[in-house]
């Protein structure tokens, strides 16, 4: 047997064993609405981790006990603070403390729509300057196909160990859904896909150790980054025919939502999407252009992914001109007029407002001279062009009575929808927060 072979099974035995008798330590890099609730997992099942972030506002709320992630129960975080279980910091010599590592780092897309893997590549230096032989490392950070192999892999090769055989590398997409009651990070199911067979296998087994769901193995990084991939552009394209049947339900004088629930009561073959105001969040408006950027590569035109986002993207827009109409009804112009907004996050019962189509629409209402207010009882406070912007917390008679139009773009729960309906001289309803209870002529939905 090469030599390589063996000393790759001896290190894979015994980090396995590590990972199964809970004395591995674990890294989590990048503290964000990824990494905070999966280092929060990983301490509960009982390993020793260490979080790293480059924010020294992060590292120190977490080594206080300070939760600042919606996701994450404040009385977990401070007990596996206060027990020694959860460590922050921004010193990454520590890793060399490490028995394995998650990487869960932003990737954005720049001005262009191509994808920014620049805190990966640092992420990645980092570790490289303090890699032990026999540790894992997985990136989990949405991405392209071949990005751990062709980015990261080289990387941490630099440290003078070989992906394989002095250490392990993995892909395992993390699937966090904010605000969703059902499923959080303990309980949704796992891809991972390996360099190696012991590369996934030993990833495999540390997920099977924190996670109380299904790990779902697969050959390659690169099947699991596609699969990653596939899930969020089969919901934007799917949200997108969603946007484009409600625009043309509105000029049929059809209701949208009335038709989609139609529509759902069929037992196969249908899943209902719905529209809104436009897409928000990390991932469904961002991770599509990932694959669109890599099929040039390929000299592949990705028309339908590209016609969907174009959709989405361009919904803000149409926002604007249903707000334009509706107030010229009532025989006024939006320059000038004063709108109420009811939410800025991305989606209802969160506190995410990353890429929430909201922030558009008030640059538009800006540009158009209108006056706007923001309400929303879960976001603190939200950046807006180059500036910090704080909401009303709570929605009063007096701002209704005195707005033209009411649009509520995020339907929040906190919402006192009795109050609204009341007071209200006009509402523009972009998330059909009433159903089909309103017999209103001064109540429009998207």
């Amino acid at each position: 047997m090469p030599i390589t072979k063996e000393v790759s099974s001896r290190l894979t035995e015994n980090l396995i064993n590590k990972l199964e008798n809970k004395t591995a330590v674990i890294g989590v890099v990048g503290l964000g609405y990824v990494g905070l609730p999966l280092a929060v997992e990983k301490a509960k099942a009982g390993y020793d981790v260490i979080g790293f972030d480059i924010q020294d506002s992060r590292v120190e709320k977490v080594n206080q006990g300070i939760n600042y992630i919606g996701d994450v129960v404040d009385e977990e975080l401070k007990n596996i603070v206060s027990t020694n279980k959860f460590k922050a910091t921004t010193d990454y010599s520590l890793i060399k403390e490490v028995d394995a590592v998650a990487i869960c780092v932003p990737t954005p897309l720049d001005i262009y729509k191509q994808p920014n893997t620049s805190y990966v590549e640092s992420s990645a230096v980092e570790i490289s300057g303090y890699l032990q032989k026999g540790t894992l490392i997985v990136l989990e950070s949405t991405t392209y196909p071949g990005t751990t192999e062709e980015i990261l892999k080289p990387i941490l090769e630099e440290s003078n160990l070989k992906c394989g055989e002095d250490f392990f590398l993995a892909y395992s997409p993390e699937r966090v859904d904010p605000g969703n009651k059902q499923f959080k990070t303990k309980n949704t199911p796992k891809v991972v896909g390996g360099m190696t067979e012991n590369c996934t296998k030993v990833a495999a087994t540390m997920y099977e150790n924190v996670l109380e769901s299904e790990i779902h193995q697969v050959s390659s990084p690169s099947v699991a980054e596609m699969e990653k991939i596939l899930e969020n552009t089969f919901r934007n394209i799917n949200i997108g025919l969603a946007n484009e049947m409600a625009i043309l339900c509105n000029k049929m004088g059809i209701d949208v939502w009335e038709v989609i629930d139609a529509a759902a009561t069929k037992p196969y073959g249908f899943m209902p999407f719905y529209p809104g105001p436009g897409l928000g969040g990390h991932c469904i408006p961002i991770d599509p252009w990932y694959l669109t950027w890599k099929a040039r590569e390929y000299n592949y035109h990705t028309k339908l992914i590209e016609t969907a986002g174009e959709i989405n993207n361009d919904m803000p827009d149409y926002v604007i001109k249903r707000i334009m109409e509706i107030l010229n009804n009532d025989g006024k112009a939006l320059n000038g007029s004063n709108v109420l907004v009811l939410g800025v996050a991305y989606k209802k019962d969160i506190d995410d407002f990353r890429e929430s189509p909201v922030l558009p629409i008030l640059e538009k209402l800006d540009n158009a001279g209108a006056n706007w207010t923001v309400v929303d009882p879960y976001v603190k406070e939200f950046k807006y062009k180059k500036t910090i912007k704080s909401p009303i917390e709570e929605i009063t008679v007096e701002m209704l009575e005195r707005a033209d139009l009411v649009v509520i773009a995020t339907n929040h729960s906190d919402f006192d929808y009795n109050k609204i309906i009341s007071n209200s001289k006009a509402i523009f309803d972009t998330r059909n927060s009433f159903k089909y209870n309103v017999n209103n002529t001064n109540y429009y939905k998207l």
